[in-house]
């Protein structure tokens, strides 16, 4: 009832505005002067724009509120387009940088075009804007969510969680950078040594626009086989001290955006989250609580220098709802372990203008602290009872330093990048009637890369070609020191015979060291057993086609193949590394050996529609098949990920008075799933160690899932005042009420049926479990600017 009387008073209120006014400069991107009596106007609104005086500066008078884009247009330079930024009464300055460009047509014959790639990466890339990440349906402004609306990303409906799978590879083949800077995971209770989590751990408001890789992946990118997510964070605001107020269904947030003094701007959050409560809600047994806060400080250190100093900091802890609902929260209670968990990345990038160079120094350091525990019957007062205790600390500090250098139509990077890495964890595990497994490990080595890229751009623009080279070794062992065995080289090229069509094609080895739980892992002798494996390794290539029609339309097609080597293989289930890692705690603390390979191989279609102020439609659709095999000589068979199809179409359209009404259909094939091994999961030894069934890894992925259909909507409306604005929405998932069937599973009812048997033969007595899932979650939240 309150939402709703906010709702009528807003809207009749005669205090609402009807446009801002947007100032900003146009720049020289390697000189920083301002380039006078540039032609600045608004992307898709006819008739609009401006010139910059004689020192750069402009001044759009009578901006619509709501999303907007911009373009500068100047003879002898590129014409540009900006990202997309949000119009309130806190605009923030808009600085437009430009690159020279003596062959740039004049002005008044060139139309600005919203969709861009770059030229190192002309595939498998997309571009994620300020409209996407505030208003795609069932996203919740969660980053790792809105990437599902694109080609080649698939998930599992299975849980409330955000593992990153992409073109058939796992959650551990990913890589994260904040402007620059790398982080470990985007996700509250990460995985450790994966890429997966319940929820983000990047408040998307400070987020500008974000650069996502699904292959093609740039020289000073390294350490990923499947995606690179490249994001860029708002500048703060030079002129104004603005600050954000949200309050959602799972968190509440505040963040700021200003300046101290004339050079240096700020962006900062902080969030709590109530998740626990959502979770209870839906009667889901795991009740998450997390806090997180971020900082973005920017100064101006003179014409051609400049310092950002980056935060990111999570503190997560998942307890457990002890009281269960029913059989299915029995069963999740049985095995699922309690979680603490602590995060943060620090980091330095100070970058130096010169008249046809760019040299940039990235210092940081990030850390993750992953810590576990389970109790038999999570009866945590007797000692005996304890079957997992486990925690991990890793560590990594970075430097890097990279020149990019601009001559005539070349574009040429070279860089280095130096780390230190480090991993200490201590491991209690029970044992099947022997022994338990407990260790320690303390682990500490050097990594670097080496690289260097050259991108051409033809004078007409028709051809685009880049080539790249990167290396990387690590002194952790011989093998993965032989950096001449870590060569990746890749190259693309773009061919555009016609304004409207573009052929692009890529291909590149890339590698990746294996996560560092797997390399500190110790027998029971407190040997480096896995000192032996290697840097993995993918082959990815990419062609395809596109069309747009100017700054409405864009039609792209692309086929890919992905070969995988040198996977780390667990001795004991003969399933690779990379087939794991959609689950909480840590992967890779077991005995591992290089030998598994695997292939990936699709066809993915995107459609993007776009009518400023009126809609935005975006479809993608994939069919792939991801497989692997334990060894060269042995038969391929599908992988974890082998979903075979993902379809996705989500759709916003702009109604009067600054309403919006969006919706996401998704559908996404089956994936493959072991039956479990019902007689050695009964054992009284097996069932107190793991608190759940025991896979049969004879039949591993022998059977399949069903397919799984949702639709989620989402409303949006918001109000705009002189001097405020303020924002209601209501986000629903899963409005179908669909519902997800998960493999039968095997609960143990405590009774043992052969009590007078030798303890190593004792079984319980199982009760067969049917797991359906799936109900409509819904969000509603409000966000006040002021």
């Amino acid at each position: 009832m309150g939402l709703m009387a906010t709702l009528l008073i807003c809207q009749h209120s005669p205090a609402q505005v009807q446009s801002y006014p947007v100032t900003g400069r146009v720049i020289d991107r390697l000189t920083r002067e301002g380039i006078p009596y540039a032609a600045v106007i608004i992307v898709g609104v006819e008739g609009s724009g401006t010139l910059s005086d004689s020192t750069g500066v402009f001044t759009l008078e009578n901006v619509k509120p709501g999303i907007s884009q911009f373009s500068a247009i100047q003879m002898g330079y590129r014409t540009v387009v900006t990202p997309e930024y949000r119009i309130t009464p806190y605009t923030p300055f808009i600085e437009i940088e430009m690159d020279q460009d003596p062959t740039e047509i004049a002005a008044s014959s060139v139309r600005p075009s919203p969709f861009l790639r770059s030229v190192e990466s002309p595939v498998s890339v997309r571009v994620i804007s300020l409209g996407d990440i505030e208003k795609i349906p069932g996203s919740n402004k969660d980053i790792a969510r809105i990437v599902r609306s694109y080609p080649g990303v698939s998930y599992s409906p299975i849980g409330y969680r955000n593992d990153l799978i992409v073109r058939g590879g796992g959650p551990s083949e990913n890589v994260f950078f904040i402007d620059g800077v790398e982080i470990p995971n985007i996700n509250h209770f990460a995985t450790q040594g994966a890429s997966g989590g319940p929820v983000s751990i990047l408040n998307s408001d400070l987020i500008r626009e974000i650069s996502f890789y699904t292959g093609s992946f740039p020289a000073a990118r390294g350490g990923a086989l499947s995606s690179v997510m490249d994001i860029t964070l708002r500048e703060g605001n030079k002129d104004k001290q603005a600050f954000k107020a949200v309050i959602g269904a799972s968190e509440a947030g505040f963040s700021a955006s200003g300046h101290f003094g004339d050079n240096t701007t700020y962006i900062a959050s902080v969030r709590q989250s109530y998740l626990q409560l959502l979770f209870r809600l839906l009667g889901l047994p795991m009740l998450p609580n997390y806090i997180d806060a971020q900082f973005k400080v920017k100064t101006r250190l003179g014409p051609h220098d400049e310092i950002t100093f980056l935060g990111l900091a999570g503190f997560d802890n998942m307890r457990l709802n002890k009281e269960p609902d029913d059989k299915g929260d029995e069963y999740l209670l049985s095995y699922l372990p309690v979680l603490k968990q602590e995060t943060f990345t620090a980091g330095a990038v100070y970058k130096h203008f010169s008249e046809k160079h760019i040299q940039t120094l990235t210092l940081s350091y990030n850390y993750l602290n992953n810590r576990s525990h389970k109790y038999l019957g999570n009866d945590e007062s007797d000692p005996s009872d304890l079957i997992l205790r486990s925690s991990g600390l890793e560590g990594k500090a970075q430097a890097r330093f990279e020149n990019r250098s601009y001559i005539a139509s070349w574009t040429v990077r070279s860089g280095a990048d130096m780390s230190w890495r480090h991993y200490d964890s201590d491991v209690y595990r029970a044992a099947y009637g022997g022994a338990p497994a407990e260790y320690d490990s303390n682990i500490g080595f050097l990594s670097w890369g080496l690289y260097g890229s050259a991108d051409y751009k033809s004078p007409e623009g028709k051809i685009n070609a880049s080539f790249g080279l990167r290396t990387d070794g690590a002194s952790f062992s011989r093998n993965t020191a032989r950096f001449w065995k870590q060569m990746s080289p890749r190259a693309s090229v773009s061919y555009m015979p016609w304004e409207a069509w573009s052929f692009n094609a890529s291909a590149g080895l890339y590698h990746q060291l294996p996560p560092m739980t797997a390399l500190s892992f110790r027998d029971s002798e407190g040997v480096l057993v896995n000192r032996g494996l290697d840097y993995m390794r993918v082959f990815s290539a990419a062609a395809g086609a596109d069309w747009n029609l100017r700054d409405r339309l864009f039609i792209g097609l692309e086929g890919f193949y992905k070969r995988f080597m040198d996977i780390p293989l667990s001795v004991a289930t003969d399933v690779p590394l990379t087939c794991i890692g959609a689950d909480y705690g840590a992967i890779g603390e077991e005995l591992l050996v290089s030998t598994a390979q695997g292939r990936a191989y699709g066809l993915e279609l995107m459609v993007k529609w776009l009518i400023p102020d009126k809609i935005s439609l975006v479809g993608a659709a994939t069919l792939y098949k991801s497989e692997y095999r334990s060894r060269a000589d042995a038969d391929y068979i599908p992988s974890a990920w082998d979903n075979r199809f993902i379809i996705n179409v989500s759709a916003v359209y702009d109604l009067p008075r600054y309403w919006s009404i969006g919706a996401k259909a998704s559908f996404i094939g089956g994936a493959p799933y072991t039956p479990y091994d019902e007689e050695a999961s009964a054992l009284r030894q097996i069932w107190d160690q793991s608190g759940r069934p025991v896979y049969d890894y004879s039949r591993y992925n022998t059977m399949r899932l069903d397919p799984y259909f949702q639709l989620d909507l989402r409303v949006d409306k918001d109000f705009y005042f002189k001097k405020w604005t303020l924002g209601l929405y209501v986000d629903l998932q899963n409005v179908t009420f669909s519902k997800i069937a998960q493999p039968d599973a095997w609960l143990s009812t405590g009774v043992v049926v052969n009590p007078d048997a030798p303890s190593a033969e004792q079984k319980y007595e199982l009760e067969m479990l049917e797991l359906v899932s799936g109900t409509i979650i819904p969000s509603i939240g409000v966000t006040a600017e002021f």
